[in-house]
C-alpha cells in the first residue's frame, strides 16, 4: 500500500433514501458526504441499493401479471442509475471534493431511459474522484429475482488504495461459502458489506466475514420505515404485507456498525434512527489476527481443496463482426453486457 496509511476512520452511513427518488437521493448523500468528511472519515458505505431505495415492495407484490409491480418496476427503472452517468458524476465530485472514498448502494440500470436490466451493485469511488469499478450481486435472494439480473465474476473486485484493499459484497452474497473464499484470497483488508437492513442475523454474518477473512468490515443498512414511502406508490401496501413491521411500520430499522478482524466491534451496531456510525481502522490489527487463522494461508489446504472463480465477463450477446465493422454492428457502449 503506498503512500497510504494504516490507521483512518470509516464511516457506515445509516440513513433514509428519498423513496424512488434517484435525483434527491443523490442530493442527500452529497450532504451526507461532506457531514462525514467534515468529522474526520476518510472511507464511507451506504447501504444496499440506497439510491433509490431498497425495492421492500416485491416481498407482497409477487403475483404473476400484477399491474401495481408493473409500474412498481417502471419506476424503479427509470429512477435506477447508470455508471457512468450524471449520478455517479455528482457522487464523485463530492468525494474529489473531500478526499474520500465512497462506496455507494444502487441500482444499477444498465441501459438507456425507457430499458434495459436493473443489477443490484455497489459502486466504488476514490478520493480522486474516479469510478474504480462496479461489483453487481451474484444471485439476487428469493423475489429480488424477478427485479435484478445477475452478475458473474468479473466484478468480484478489490481495490488496492490509499487506506488498504477494499472489496465489497452485497447481503446474502456473505452467506455464499465460495464468494467469501473468493474475496478473502483477493487479500481484503477492509470489507463493505452493504445490507437493506442489518438485524442480529445479518450482523452475525458480518461478524463471521471479518473473522473469517481477517478483515475490518462495515456492515451499513438503511433507516425507513412506512411514513418514508409516499401514499401514492404504486405498491405501497405490498410493502405492509410482505413483512411483519408492527404498529409503527418500521421497514429498516438500521443496525450499522464496524467490525475488526476478531470479530469484536469496533463500533457498535446503532438502531432505530438515522445515523453515521464512526469507527477507527487500523490495518495492523489484521497481521495480529493472522496469526491464529489466514483462510487462504497457514490455515487453508490447497492440496484437498481447491476453487476456480470465472472472471470473465458474461455478455448476454457475444457479436462477432468483420473486421472493420459492418452493418450488423451493436450499438456503442452496448457490446459489453
Amino acid at each position: 500500500m503506498q503512500g497510504g496509511t494504516d490507521v483512518f476512520v470509516a464511516a457506515a452511513i445509516q440513513a433514509t433514501p428519498v423513496w424512488f427518488d434517484a435525483e434527491a437521493t443523490i442530493d442527500k448523500a452529497v450532504g451526507l458526504i461532506d457531514e462525514a468528511a467534515r468529522n474526520g472519515a476518510r472511507l464511507l458505505a451506504f447501504p444496499e441499493t440506497w439510491v433509490p431505495g431498497y425495492p421492500a415492495h416485491i416481498f407482497g407484490a409477487a403475483a404473476w401479471d400484477d399491474p401495481e409491480a408493473k409500474e412498481a418496476y417502471r419506476l424503479l427503472l427509470e429512477e435506477s442509475v447508470m455508471v457512468p452517468g450524471p449520478a455517479t458524476d455528482r457522487l464523485c465530485d463530492a468525494a474529489r471534493r473531500n478526499g474520500v472514498m465512497v462506496v455507494m448502494g444502487v441500482n444499477e440500470r444498465d441501459g438507456d431511459f425507457s430499458r434495459g436490466t436493473i443489477y443490484n451493485s455497489q459502486v466504488f469511488i476514490s478520493a480522486e474522484g474516479r469510478v474504480l469499478g462496479v461489483h453487481r450481486k451474484l444471485r439476487p435472494t428469493h423475489a429480488e429475482r424477478l427485479l435484478w439480473g445477475q452478475g458473474d465474476g468479473s466484478t468480484l473486485h478489490v481495490f488496492d488504495t490509499p487506506l488498504g484493499r477494499v472489496g465489497g459484497l452485497v447481503c446474502w452474497e456473505h452467506w455464499m461459502p465460495l464468494a467469501r473464499f473468493a474475496m478473502h484470497a483477493k487479500g481484503e483488508q477492509v470489507h463493505v458489506a452493504s445490507w437493506p437492513e442489518v438485524p442480529e442475523v445479518h450482523q452475525l454474518a458480518s461478524r463471521h466475514y471479518a473473522f473469517e477473512g481477517r478483515c475490518f468490515v462495515i456492515c451499513v443498512g438503511s433507516y425507513l420505515t412506512i411514513d418514508h414511502v409516499p401514499a401514492d406508490f404504486p405498491c405501497r401496501d405490498a410493502i405492509l404485507r410482505g413483512g411483519d413491521y408492527g404498529e409503527t411500520g418500521l421497514i429498516c430499522p438500521g443496525g450499522s456498525g464496524i467490525i475488526a478482524p476478531d470479530a469484536s466491534w469496533v463500533a457498535e451496531p446503532v438502531e432505530g434512527r438515522e445515523a453515521i456510525v464512526y469507527g477507527e481502522i487500523d490495518l495492523a490489527r489484521i497481521g495480529r489476527e493472522q496469526m491464529a487463522l489466514d483462510a487462504v494461508g497457514n490455515y487453508n489446504r490447497p492440496d484437498v481443496f481447491q476453487l476456480t472463480v470465472d472472471a470473465r465477463p458474461k455478455p448476454a450477446v457475444r457479436w462477432l463482426t468483420p473486421t472493420g465493422g459492418g452493418a450488423d454492428e451493436p450499438e456503442a457502449g452496448r457490446t459489453d453486457g
